[in-house]
Formats: structure tokens, sequence, C-alpha cells
């Protein structure tokens, strides 16, 4: 009687074990933050300046390597004419301007970056989009959401979990 009694216990507490193992089971959810910032923001004034900001820089290159173009195209006629002192001025004017061209691209490349994390860290879009993950994670049952971007350890995901499109959708018609 107390084996069998024993046993009906024992089968009650794995029973109870299995279902309660079932409730805690997590379900996670994938965006990719810098795809939901273009797509959704991409219209937005800043992002117009910035970008405007960014296609000035890059016309500035295009003309600093146009000019340095036409100094080796000088070069190349001053050899030719064996012109040596030309050669020489030119040659260190090159250099001169590549520094200047590197320089420039290092400088204005990662300023023009840390605007572009400022434009995409700023509080009313993270206030926007962690509202609109809260609101999708709770009603389809996301116990975390996970930026692809920032997540460096995940190697691989279920489109069926990736909420990016959700959000993009939802976030849109609530502007």
């Amino acid at each position: 009687m107390i084996k069998r009694f024993l046993f009906i216990v024992l089968l009650a507490v794995t029973c109870l074990a299995v279902v309660y193992s079932q409730q805690q089971i997590t379900r996670i959810g994938v965006i990719d933050l810098p795809r939901v910032y273009t797509s959704f923001f991409s219209e937005s004034r800043a992002v117009r300046e910035w970008e405007e900001r960014s296609a000035g820089v890059q016309r500035e290159i295009d003309k600093m390597t146009r000019d340095i173009n036409n100094l080796k195209t000088r070069l190349a006629d001053a050899i030719q004419q064996n012109n040596q002192s030309e050669a020489n001025r030119l040659e260190n004017e090159i250099n001169r301007q590549a520094e200047n061209l590197r320089n420039f691209y290092q400088g204005r490349t990662e300023q023009l970056e840390r605007e572009r994390q400022n434009l995409m860290q700023s509080g009313t879009f993270l206030d926007q989009v962690y509202n609109e993950i809260r609101i999708i994670g709770e009603s389809e049952g996301f116990t975390m959401v996970l930026n692809r971007a920032n997540s460096p350890f995940i190697v691989w995901y279920s489109s069926s979990v990736d909420i990016t499109d959700r959000l993009i959708a939802s976030l849109r018609r609530r502007r």
C-alpha cells in the first residue's frame, strides 16, 4: 500500500514537473535594427540631412582624387620630357595631397558614422522602436527579442522568429 502511494505521488510529481517545464519554454524573437532604421526613418529630415552631408563628403573625396590624378598625369608628362625638378616637385605634391585625402577620408567617415549611430540611438527613435517591440513581443508570446546586429553569438535563426518586417509595418501604421 505504501509502495503504491509513493508510486502515485512520484507519478503526480513527475506529471507536474512536465507541465511546469512546458510552461517555461522561452520564445525568442530577432530584429535587424539597422534595417528598421533604414526602412522607417529614411524619409526623416535628420536622415536626409545626414545623407546630404555624406554625399558632400563623397563629392569632396572625388574632387581630391581627380586633383591627384591630374597631378599624376602632369608627373608622367614631366618624366617623359625629362624634367627632373618638375617631376620631383609634382611627386612631393602628389604625396602631400594623397596624405590629405587619407586624413580627410578617415576623419569624415568616422564623423559620419558617429552621426549615423547618434541618429539610430536618438531617444524618440528608440522609444518608438522599443515600445513597438514590447507590443509585438507580448502579443506574440516572445520572452525575449534580440537585435541581430548587436548579437555576435547569433549564428543562425529561423525566419519565423524574425519580427523585423512586422516591426517596420507597425511603426509605419503608428506614424
